[in-house]
């Protein structure tokens, strides 16, 4: 994929990750293009999943999610038939934000989002403990957000 996008390109993916509302108006005036080929572009970045949708940027806080806890998760067994077990459950649990399976001491690390302490009690012992192959977790409470940028560098 990295070799079908030029330097065009990553001028709009740049573009549309600061705002993903722009018009394809005012997106070719700021890459210097004209409609037609801007929205060619576009299109064809859409179609190949290299721009894989657009989202609005929410306020956790404001939502009642601003309480975020990074659990480690240490499983019973690591097989192909674990790991995808646990994949596969842990899709469905909507306050993880984020789950990653690691190389080291822990094999998945979850960001997890919940409105306080006792709401992340509950998704803990109810959801994530119950989840198939979990042995151990370790919770780290965030005290604070010093960076959260899901942008890709261009």
């Amino acid at each position: 994929m990295k070799s079908q996008i030029d330097s065009i390109d990553r001028r709009i993916l740049a573009e549309l990750q600061l705002d993903g509302r722009l018009s394809i108006v005012e997106l070719a005036s700021r890459i210097h293009l004209t409609k037609t080929p801007c929205t060619e572009r576009v299109r064809r970045l859409e179609r190949t999943g290299i721009i894989k949708g657009y989202r609005a940027d929410l306020d956790a806080e404001a939502l009642g999610a601003g309480f975020v806890i990074i659990v480690h998760v240490t499983l019973a067994k690591t097989s192909e038939d674990a790991f995808e077990q646990f994949n596969n459950a842990v899709k469905s649990i909507p306050e993880i934000q984020s789950c990653f399976l690691l190389a080291g001491q822990f094999d998945y690390m979850l960001m997890v989002r919940t409105t306080d302490i006792a709401h992340y009690r509950n998704v803990l012992g109810d959801r994530i403990g119950q989840l198939p192959g979990v042995q151990q977790t370790n919770s780290f409470v965030a005290m604070e957000i010093v960076k959260d940028n899901r942008s890709i560098p261009l």
